[in-house]
C-alpha cells in the first residue's frame, strides 16, 4: 500500500473529527438530511449498482440485488427516519430516596460518538455498507468506509457516488486490498464496524485494540437448522433451499447444516431437493442463480466436497437439468448435499459460505442441542416444527445471535430486531433501537440539589452518627 493512502485516511479522520466537533450540537435535521441523501443515492443509482454487482460476481441476479441490496436498504433508511426523533430523546432516570424530593435529577443522553469506520464485505456489498451507515448517520456521526476488494467495481462505484452525494467531512470511501484494510483497522476511530469472517474479525479487533476503539463485529459461523418430528418437510425443504441457494449460499446467515430426525432423513433431503428444483430447474444459464465470487472460493468448496467424499460421506448433487458443470467456467456450483457427515470433515469444521449442505441425524432432539452447545455459538439458528414444547426447549437450551422459527435468515430483515452475533459469531448489533445505541454514547448527567447532600448522607468527614445511620440504611 502506498504511504499516501495511509496519510489520506489519517487526514480524512482528522478533518472529519474537527468538523464533527465544531458542528456540535448538530440539529436532528442534519442527521435526517444525510439519511435522505443516502437513500437518494441508492434510488437514483440502484440499477447501475446491481449491474456492477453482477459483473463483480460473474453473474448475480439484478433482481436479487435490487431486493437485498437496494430496496431493502432504502426501506431501512425509512425506518431510521421514522424513529430517529424518538431514539434521540434523553431518558429520565430515577435517583435514590430522598434525593428526588430534594431536587436532584438524573438523565441519560444519547450522544454521537464522532467518526465511525465501516469495513464492509463482498457478499452484499451495498446493503452491508449502507445499512450500518443509515444508523451511523441517525446517531449523528461521520463515517469512513473501506469496502471489499473482492467486489472492486462495486466498491469503486460506491466511492464515486459517495463523493457526489456527501462532502468528505461527512462520509469518505477508501478502496484497496488487505493492506489498506489493515491500516484502516488501526485508525483511532470512535467506533469500528466490521462484517466478515471470524478469522478476519480477530485481526480487526486486535488492530482496533491498539487505540481502544470499540468494535461491532458481524461475523458468521455454522448456523444450524433443527427439523423437529412435527415439521412439514416439504415446506421446510423449500424454505431451507431458498435460504441456502440465495446468493449461492454466500450469506453469513445461510443455513450451514441440517439436523434431522434419523427416521426422516430421506424425507428432509427430498424436501430440499424438490425446493431447489422448483426454483432453479436449470442453473448454468439461469440469471437467478449467482456465481461464486472468486476462483479461490470455488476451489475451496470443491475441496470441501472432495474431502467429505473421501472420508465416507454420500454426495448428492441437486442438478435438476442434468447440466455439465465441469465444462463451465462460470464458477457456478449446484447444491451439494452431504449425507453421513462426520466431525473430521472440513464441511463440519469450517463455515461453508456456499451451496454445500451437510445433513446430520439425531435419535433425540437433546443430542442435537448438545452438539450445537459443544461448538462455537452460531450467528443464526433455525427451528422447523409445530411442537411448541420442543421449540422452546431448543431455544431455551441453545445460544445464538438470532433465531428464525419455521424459516431461515428472515430475522435479519426485521428492521426493529437487533442483528448481531454472540461469541465467535460476533459482538454488538445494529438494526432496531439497539443499532442507534451501538453508535451512540450513553452519557449520564446528574444534577445535584443546593442542599449539602454529602453532609446529609454522612459521606463527609469527620465520620460519625450520620455515617453509621447511612450505612445501616443501605445494608437493610
Amino acid at each position: 500500500m502506498a504511504d499516501n493512502q495511509k496519510v489520506a485516511m489519517e487526514d480524512a479522520l482528522r478533518k472529519q473529527r474537527a468538523v464533527f466537533t465544531a458542528a456540535r450540537p448538530e440539529p436532528l435535521s442534519a442527521r435526517k438530511d444525510r439519511i435522505k441523501r443516502a437513500m437518494k443515492l441508492l434510488k437514483e443509482h440502484g440499477d447501475d449498482l446491481c449491474k456492477v454487482m453482477s459483473a463483480d460476481f460473474g453473474n448475480r441476479s439484478p433482481m436479487q440485488s435490487m431486493i437485498t441490496d437496494i430496496a431493502g436498504t432504502v426501506n431501512f433508511g425509512k425506518y431510521c427516519l421514522k424513529h430517529v426523533d424518538k431514539w434521540s430523546k434523553s431518558e429520565k432516570r430515577s435517583v435514590q430516596f430522598p434525593l428526588g424530593l430534594l431536587g436532584a435529577k438524573a438523565e441519560l443522553r444519547y450522544e454521537p460518538k464522532g467518526v465511525i469506520g465501516i469495513l464492509s464485505p463482498w457478499n452484499f456489498p451495498v446493503n452491508l455498507t449502507f445499512g450500518p451507515l443509515m444508523q451511523v448517520f441517525a446517531a449523528g456521526n461521520r463515517a469512513m468506509i473501506k469496502p471489499s476488494e473482492f467486489t472492486g467495481k462495486t466498491s469503486l462505484m460506491m466511492k464515486e457516488l459517495v463523493e457526489e452525494y456527501f462532502s468528505p467531512d461527512e462520509c469518505a470511501v477508501f478502496t484497496g486490498g488487505p493492506e489498506v484494510a489493515a491500516a484502516f483497522s488501526e485508525l483511532p476511530f470512535d467506533h469500528l464496524v466490521f462484517t466478515g469472517s471470524t478469522a478476519t474479525g480477530k485481526k480487526v479487533m486486535e488492530a482496533a485494540s491498539k487505540n481502544l476503539v470499540p468494535v461491532t463485529l458481524e461475523l458468521g459461523g455454522k448456523s444450524p437448522v433443527f427439523l423437529g418430528e412435527s415439521a412439514d418437510f416439504a415446506k421446510a425443504g423449500e424454505r431451507i433451499a431458498m435460504g441456502k441457494m440465495m446468493n449461492a449460499g454466500q450469506i453469513c446467515l445461510a443455513p450451514d447444516y441440517m439436523y434431522v430426525p434419523e427416521s426422516k432423513q430421506d424425507e428432509a433431503i427430498h424436501g430440499v431437493w424438490q425446493g431447489t428444483a422448483n426454483m432453479y430447474p436449470t442453473m448454468l444459464e439461469n440469471e437467478d442463480y449467482a456465481s461464486l465470487v472468486s476462483d479461490r472460493h470455488f476451489d475451496r468448496l470443491q475441496e470441501m466436497v472432495a474431502d467429505a467424499r473421501n472420508k465416507g460421506a454420500e454426495v448428492i448433487e441437486v442438478n435438476p437439468g442434468n447440466e455439465d458443470f465441469g465444462s463451465s467456467n462460470a464458477r457456478k456450483m449446484p447444491l451439494t448435499i452431504l449425507k453421513g457427515v462426520t466431525d473430521d470433515m472440513k464441511a463440519m469444521q469450517e463455515e461453508i459460505f456456499g451451496p454445500v449442505l451437510p445433513v446430520k441425524t439425531y435419535k433425540a432432539i437433546d443430542d442435537a442441542i448438545d452438539y450445537v452447545n459443544e461448538n462455537d455459538r452460531p450467528l443464526g439458528l433455525y427451528y422447523f416444527g409445530e411442537d411448541s414444547g420442543e421449540r422452546e426447549k431448543v431455544l431455551n437450551r441453545t445460544i445464538s445471535g438470532g433465531v428464525t422459527v419455521n424459516d431461515v435468515i428472515f430475522h435479519v430483515s426485521m428492521e426493529d430486531l437487533p442483528f448481531g452475533g454472540v461469541g465467535p459469531s460476533g459482538m454488538g448489533s445494529y438494526h432496531g433501537v439497539e443499532g442507534f445505541r451501538e453508535f451512540s454514547h450513553a452519557r449520564s448527567v446528574y444534577t445535584q440539589p443546593k442542599i449539602d447532600v454529602a453532609k446529609l448522607g454522612g459521606f463527609k468527614p469527620p465520620y460519625g452518627a450520620a455515617t453509621e445511620k447511612a450505612v445501616k440504611t443501605m445494608m437493610k
